[in-house]
């Protein structure tokens, strides 16, 4: 019908279209600028593990093209019944099947973190403690490594490091592979006496040479990464009478750091680079009540601007990151018990809208 209308009458159902396209434009425009980060980033939310009375601490790695997420089965947060480390899998972050239970008999697993040796071999490290009723008597260090051909974990062993460091409370708490070495920070916890922070390296990720003793006030946890100049970045939880975290920056040979005390509290700290140089942090968010949150770093300053809140409550906090840059997302296993007893989430955050948020 159109070809037998008025030529006027044809232009004016075009700019008709125009505009009404446009004003469309304009209010998905406004609709978008209107949406917070978190209505941007946030694309799912999805409980993935609850078998054990208390499932905690996570941490998450991309191996042989396979999520696999990692986190303490126990009774409570602490002491309870001893801990046990599981470690399970998926093809999708939908569907996951257990492929490792790490148990010591007497001894409290915690933490476990995971990283890829440079042999290709997916490592786990935790901490081991070992308690008389519930006052801890020691904290040793562990470390498990998965064989592909059996798709089981190797016995744990344990971490060795130089006796003039030893405390007899000592756990290396996170790994970082960096050029063939395992980077780490120990933390020292010996009672009755000022905590200390040993940085030490290992090319095997069992036996550590010291590298150097970090001057922090009443340090805990630490996550290492690396800038492409090889400076070393350090995101150090701290206690006492004043918790803010620290953020330090050291060159190689490592051996002399400048701290910077940031504008948050940490717990169970996280740090990852992505794509376009943005930095995030996650951890547990200290408000009115403990939530686990998502921050961006500024490393000229050290300080956090808040991007994401995760569904969470309670016992939670700890973390792990995985960035699939090619399918636009960033996986983020974490724990809570904001719906009853502490399990394992995974979120599914969209990377594009991150990347938005860099100054």
């Amino acid at each position: 019908m159109w070809k037998h209308q008025p030529r006027a009458f044809l232009m004016s159902c075009a700019k008709s279209i125009l505009l009404i396209s446009f004003v469309c434009g304009l209010l998905t425009a406004e609709a978008d600028a209107d949406e917070t980060i978190q209505q941007q980033t946030v694309v799912s939310v999805a409980r993935i593990w609850d078998r054990a009375e208390h499932s905690a601490f996570t941490d998450l790695i991309l191996f042989d093209d396979d999520l696999y997420c990692t986190f303490r089965e126990g009774s409570g947060h602490i002491p309870g019944r001893n801990g046990t480390i599981r470690v399970i899998r998926s093809q999708d972050g939908m569907n996951w099947e257990s492929v490792g239970l790490l148990s010591e008999q007497h001894v409290d697993l915690r933490d476990p973190k995971l990283s890829v040796a440079p042999d290709g071999r997916l490592m786990v490290n935790a901490g081991a403690s070992f308690y008389h009723g519930s006052e801890r008597k020691r904290i040793e260090s562990r470390v498990a490594f998965f064989d592909s051909k059996s798709e089981r974990f190797g016995p744990t062993q344990k971490v060795t490091m130089p006796d003039s460091i030893i405390t007899g409370h000592d756990w290396l708490w996170r790994v970082t592979w960096h050029d063939g070495w395992a980077w780490g920070c120990v933390q020292q916890v010996p009672p009755g006496k000022p905590r200390t922070l040993q940085l030490i390296r290992s090319r095997d990720g069992i036996h550590y040479d010291h590298v150097s003793t970090l001057a922090v006030d009443f340090p805990s946890e630490t996550t290492l990464q690396f800038l492409p100049d090889n400076t070393m970045l350090a995101m150090i939880r701290r206690g006492g009478n004043d918790p803010a975290g620290w953020i330090g920056q050291a060159k190689p040979p490592y051996t002399e750091w400048n701290f910077t005390p940031s504008n948050k509290r940490f717990g169970g700290p996280n740090l990852v680079q992505l794509p376009q140089s943005v930095w995030l942090a996650g951890s547990r968010g200290y408000g009115k009540k403990a939530t686990t949150e998502l921050w961006q770093l500024d490393l000229d300053t050290s300080q956090f601007d808040h991007l994401v809140t995760l569904p969470s409550s309670g016992d939670t906090s700890y973390p792990g990151f995985v960035v699939d840059e090619p399918n636009n997302r960033l996986w983020v296993s974490y724990y809570s018990s904001h719906e009853g007893k502490a399990a394992i989430y995974l979120a599914t955050l969209r990377l594009s809208a991150l990347q938005k948020t860099q100054p």
